[in-house]
């Protein structure tokens, strides 16, 4: 049975009801303090850190000459300047691609607020104003370093959360990110199931893969989208627990779009599995969630280990409100 961090006994139910649980959610930093300042910058991993997040999510792929660098996908000009800085440079598709790009060119790029591609129009338009500031992107060695300084600083321990992306186009482009990543992940004294790191991918091969073929001792966590239920359904949730330490999904899998809370997390755990599902947003809530709050005492009650967020004081403070239990974390 997978090993769990942080135990918490779920209760299948149709609506919200109280559970029983040693410790409450663990506040995991979206892409940083993205609801405050670029994401996947090094400023909002600071300020994230700064708000009280045990963990910081890292999202990684491979510059052209294979360099893991924290970027949420494989384009660049939805967060950047590429098409200003580097024109003619779009594939036929239109898109930029950060696997055509070498470290060194990438250093070159200013990291912005998300934006559409298309048309320049900021993804959430209350947040850090596109066109200020120059910020830039980091690699996957450097923010990890840049995290430890300040759990150092701090004297409180900075959990990292990075996912592997899109791992069968980085292997058509002839780079091996899984083991590129584990590989920095092992340098930095993140390798077993005692560290504070969990690696995630959505790719359920992949997850399997670098556990058997990679041999990768340490907690790892498959990813699953909404539109990928059927891999929770069944005995999906024995096989997943067969090569994985936890569950990562998407919001509406634990509470559908409906309000009704499903039985997921209290499947996930009696398989042994934590469960930390993504996104928690102030300016993107559920239909059926009437403020930040009421989304997260919904998922509270669900009995989740752990929530993805772009707002991490807002839930490090709803977290501080609730009882303690005695059980601490």
């Amino acid at each position: 049975m997978a090993i769990r961090c942080w135990v918490a006994l779920g209760i299948a139910m149709m609506g919200p009801m109280p559970v029983i649980r040693a410790a409450p959610p663990i506040v995991i930093a979206h892409r940083g303090a993205s609801a405050y300042l670029p994401e996947h910058t090094l400023p909002a991993k600071a300020l994230a850190v700064g708000q009280g997040a045990d963990f910081v999510e890292q999202d990684v792929v491979a510059s052209r000459d294979g360099v893991p660098v924290v970027l949420h996908d494989i384009h660049l000009d939805g967060v950047s300047d590429v098409a200003e800085r580097f024109p003619g440079r779009a594939r036929a598709d239109g898109r930029f691609y950060c696997a055509d790009f070498t470290l060194a060119e990438l250093r070159l790029l200013s990291i912005v607020e998300r934006f559409h591609h298309r048309d320049g129009r900021q993804i959430y338009p209350g947040r850090f104003p596109k066109d200020e500031g120059r910020l830039t992107l980091a690699t996957l060695e450097e923010e990890l370093r840049f995290l430890a300084g300040l759990s150092r600083a701090l004297g409180r321990p900075v959990g990292i959360y990075p996912e592997i992306k899109q791992p069968a186009f980085h292997r058509r482009h002839g780079h091996d990110l899984s083991r590129l990543v584990l590989d920095v992940l092992a340098r930095a004294g993140h390798a077993t199931r005692a560290d504070r790191c969990y690696v995630q991918c959505f790719d359920p091969a992949e997850v399997r893969r670098i556990r058997h073929e990679l041999g990768w001792q340490g907690n790892l966590v498959q990813l699953v989208g909404g539109d990928a239920a059927d891999l929770v359904a069944g005995d999906g949730l024995a096989r997943i627990a067969d090569v994985a330490d936890g569950l990562g999904p998407a919001l509406d899998l634990v509470v559908g779009p409906d309000g009704r809370t499903t039985d997921l997390v209290a499947r996930a755990h009696a398989a042994g599995l934590v469960v930390h599902p993504w996104t928690a947003r102030r300016d993107d809530l559920p239909r059926w969630a009437g403020s930040f709050d009421e989304l997260m005492e919904r998922l509270g009650a669900a009995g989740v280990d752990g929530v993805f967020t772009d707002f991490p004081d807002l839930a490090v403070a709803w977290r501080a409100r609730q009882p303690d239990d005695g059980g601490g974390r």
